[in-house]
C-alpha cells in the first residue's frame, strides 16, 4: 500500500501516513470538482473534462445505444516522468 511505504520511508507510523494521504486525495477531488487543474511536481496533472453524449454500438451485435454525457479525469504525465518511462528497458515478449 502506498501510505505504508510512504510511513517507512518518512519515518512516521502507518496511521500518519495514511491521515495525510487521505487528506491529499480529498484536497486533490475537492480541486477537481471545482474544475481547478491538480498539478504534481515530476509527476503530472490531472483535468477534469467534459465527454458528450455519443452513439455507442455493440461490437458483438452492432446494436447502436446511447452513452450519456459524463466528466472524467484526465492523467497527462510530465516531461520528466514521461522520460524516465521512456528509459525503461520493454519486458520480454513470451512466444508460447
Amino acid at each position: 500500500m502506498l501510505s505504508e511505504a510512504a510511513a517507512d520511508r518518512a519515518g512516521v507510523s502507518k496511521a500518519e501516513a495514511s491521515a495525510i494521504a487521505d487528506r491529499m486525495f480529498l484536497l486533490m477531488r475537492q480541486a477537481l470538482m471545482s474544475g481547478e487543474t491538480v498539478k504534481l511536481t515530476a509527476f503530472g496533472s490531472l483535468q477534469l473534462r467534459s465527454r458528450a453524449e455519443r452513439v455507442g454500438r455493440n461490437p458483438r451485435t452492432g446494436t447502436e445505444h446511447r452513452i450519456p454525457p459524463r466528466h472524467t479525469v484526465v492523467f497527462t504525465p510530465s516531461a520528466q516522468l514521461r522520460e524516465m518511462l521512456s528509459k525503461l528497458t520493454p519486458p520480454a515478449k513470451d512466444l508460447n
